[in-house]
């Protein structure tokens, strides 16, 4: 792996905690950020801070609502159309399991259970558009959860029953599984994809929202992400899992080739219009 001072780098949901301090952290180090937030206004601000605090104005934001496949597939093509090669790309992204007092289930703008279409969809979508412009050699790093749950295939939308945090959890197996399928679909062109919890009840947003008082710090969880971007030590690791900098075991389901098989039918069945 290159140095950060030569990598061009895109971080999604870069204008808040894990996200934001790791486009800092990289930033400081000389790389190329392209942060992705979906408030412009609050966006260009942090694009402004970085530069000013690092130094670094090699920057660009762009702005993109990830409960919209349109807009993560417009997205992506402004980034094809910035001329844009990527060397990693941190699908930070992500909602929470909603407020404890609040039960009702969300949908996306296109129908799809919230959580499900956030967490899972719009990364698995902006990914696949982005791969044209994803160096060899590259490193994906998908930010997972140590909040799993298997999937029900019956009812993936929750349409059935549903419990926030348990479509936070589905959504963030999904990830992993996605991220075990992309590896090896990406094995040849030697890119290395891997899914990270990066610290548990890091200190953000977030988690003081959805999940009462903070266990870690967000610095914790860029150190893991760094871990996972630059580290020699994974040139040759890739479809794996990690909590924190600890390679580890996934729910049972993503180890699951049927499983998997399934989810990626069902994947492709609901991004394609947006392909």
């Amino acid at each position: 792996m290159k140095p950060l001072s030569e990598c061009t780098v895109l971080i999604t949901g870069a204008t808040d905690g894990l996200g934001k301090m790791t486009a800092d952290r990289f930033a400081q180090q000389g790389a190329r950020i392209l942060l992705h937030g979906r408030n412009e206004e609050k966006g260009k601000k942090v694009l402004q801070e970085i530069k000013q605090t690092t130094g670094n104005q090699s920057l660009e934001y762009f702005n993109a609502d990830f409960s919209s496949l349109s807009s993560v597939a417009q997205l992506s093509e402004k980034v094809i159309s910035n001329g844009e090669q990527l060397d990693i790309l941190v699908n930070n992204v992500g909602i929470g399991g909603g407020p404890r007092s609040k039960s009702e289930r969300e949908i996306s703008q296109d129908g799809f259970e919230l959580r499900w279409a956030i967490n899972y969809l719009a990364q698995v979508l902006l990914t696949k558009k982005l791969l044209s412009v994803i160096n060899d050699g590259a490193r994906i790093i998908n930010i997972a959860s140590v909040g799993q749950s298997p999937l029900d295939f019956d009812d993936l939308n929750m349409k059935k029953t549903y419990d926030g945090y348990l479509a936070y959890a589905r959504s963030k197996l999904a990830l992993i599984m996605f991220t075990f399928d992309l590896s090896a679909e990406l094995k040849e062109r030697k890119i290395n994809v891997n899914a990270l919890h990066p610290a548990t009840l890091m200190s953000t947003s977030m988690v003081s929202d959805h999940f009462g008082q903070a266990q870690n710090s967000v610095e914790k969880g860029v150190s893991a992400v760094e871990f996972l971007a630059t580290s020699k030590e994974l040139d040759d690791t890739t479809g794996e899992y990690f909590e924190n900098k600890s390679q580890t075991q996934a729910d049972a389901q993503a180890y699951d080739k049927k499983a998997r098989e399934k989810l990626q039918q069902i994947t492709m069945d609901s991004i394609r219009d947006y392909m």
